[in-house]
């Protein structure tokens, strides 16, 4: 499992539009033919001080927010000023225009989205508001990521990855975790992205977010069967586990002590192996693993504390010899 070419993405107002659209409430007043722009910045921009055509240090590849203090300055000028002021802003290529508070659209500003083709959109947040929801968004969709084959779940807080080569038994596995009250975050395919905190988030892809596909049974819907509890929309990832054969897994270390990660997107995630074989409960190990994880996490290692603990007992019996 190695990881492909990793690039950003490349944004545009549309999708910013269809993640924002709901959580911001954002509408589409002019300018449609400007979806298809990029968005090539997460950060937000009020270009107060460019109405006034100072345009030394304008951010023309962001978002461009027009709020209260914008609006009732360009209220302030007469037809021929406010066009021109808002023209200069639109000659930058800005990719977008959102005005708060749902303040009225002036006329200048439906007449410049079109001959622009740039769009202008309106949401009743206050300015802050938008501002922190839209950064957030624009984060995530700009965030690096990739997708990888593999089913991930959520048990007891735990993220986890479950990879291995096709009809291994990850699906099944998996299944058995949401029976016993564990969560599914993505089957087969999980698409994974780095966050502000440089965690690795996983999430489900498109289309088969919360089916599975479970061999001879056919595809399911998981929240149909066994509720909306047992799903998650993304979760960040704690633990890749490699479901494999006993003849590949190394003998040198039974103990744990041999530390395995794996490196996703630049971070380095924790990994172990677990053979799969006719009779064991591979579900029950995989629960396991991942509280033990979380005893990792908060600074108990079993495998060092039996360790040290063998180490104690020895030096005592060398000393006892001499």
């Amino acid at each position: 499992m190695s990881d492909a070419t990793v690039e950003k993405a490349q944004v545009t107002v549309e999708d910013f539009f269809k993640v924002a659209k709901d959580r911001l409430g954002l509408d589409l007043v002019a300018g449609s033919s400007g979806l298809n722009r990029r968005i090539e910045e997460s950060a937000i921009n009020r270009p107060g001080l460019a109405l006034t055509g100072f345009f030394q240090y304008f951010a023309p590849r962001r978002i461009q927010t027009l709020g209260h203090a914008e609006m009732a300055y360009l209220a302030s000028l007469t037809e021929g000023e406010r066009r021109e002021r808002l023209k200069q802003v639109f000659m930058r290529h800005i990719p977008c225009i959102v005005v708060t508070r749902r303040h009225r659209i002036l006329p200048e500003l439906l007449e410049l989205a079109e001959e622009f083709k740039t769009c202008v959109l309106r949401t009743p947040a206050i300015t802050k508001n938008f501002v922190n929801g839209a950064t957030i968004i624009m984060g995530n969709l700009l965030a690096p990521h990739m997708v990888m084959q593999g089913t991930m779940v959520e048990i007891l807080g735990v993220g986890v990855l479950l990879v291995g080569k096709a009809g291994v038994g990850k699906s099944e596995t998996a299944l058995a975790l949401i029976k016993k009250g564990h969560c599914l975050v993505s089957d087969d395919v999980t698409a994974l992205r780095v966050d502000s905190s440089n965690d690795v988030i996983g999430s489900p892809v498109g289309v088969i977010r919360y089916h599975m596909e479970i061999r001879g049974l056919g595809i399911i819907h998981v929240p149909s069967l066994f509720g909306v509890a047992s799903v998650r929309n993304e979760k960040q990832l704690d633990l890749i586990i490699n479901l494999c054969s006993p003849e590949s897994i190394s003998s040198e270390d039974r103990s744990g002590q041999m530390s395995l990660k794996r490196s996703i997107l630049g971070v380095d995630i924790p990994s172990i192996e677990i053979p799969v074989a006719p009779g064991r409960d591979v579900a029950n190990i995989v629960e396991v693993a991942a509280l033990d994880q979380m005893l990792k996490r908060l600074g108990h290692d079993a495998a060092k504390e039996l360790d040290e603990k063998l180490i104690s007992v020895l030096a005592k019996d060398e000393k006892a010899d001499e």
